[in-house]
């Protein structure tokens, strides 16, 4: 059963999820684990590829649309399948999606923003219903 880590982050800002998600992906890269980000829609995953170049200036973190035959080790997604991925999961949609179980470990990021929460909320709800391992991680600044 997965580990599912709530990431709660002092800020109502949507950006700070996606600069957070680039943080987790760097990491969990470094350290060679592969990574689905199951993203919202076309215009998240646009905003979060092109953070991913930028978003730290000595670090890139290679990384692939989902679709891509060759994809790397972090991919961004959109479908209702996340390939052979198996690690980590980073989870920037409403919802949980129905391939959340093949992950070792799933993130789920919440800003302060009233639309988020309760989406997180449900997602929480629906994780401890099924028994899976539940932590939570209140940052304090970003």
């Amino acid at each position: 059963m997965s580990q599912v880590d709530f990431y709660i982050l002092p800020s109502d800002s949507l950006a700070a999820r996606l600069e957070f998600a680039c943080k987790l992906c760097e990491k969990a890269w470094r350290l060679g684990h592969g990574v689905y980000v199951h993203c919202q829609d076309q215009a998240q995953r646009d905003e979060l590829d092109a953070l991913l170049w930028r978003f730290k200036g000595e670090a890139f973190v290679p990384h692939d649309p989902a679709e891509r035959a060759d994809a790397g080790r972090v991919v961004l997604g959109l479908s209702a399948e996340a390939g052979e991925h198996k690690d980590l999961l980073i989870n920037l949609g409403g919802e949980v999606p129905g391939f959340v179980g093949q992950f070792a470990r799933v993130a789920e990021i919440v800003v302060e923003a009233p639309d988020i929460r309760q989406a997180a909320r449900e997602r929480f709800r629906f994780y401890r219903e099924r028994g899976y391992a539940l932590h939570d991680h209140r940052l304090q600044r970003l």
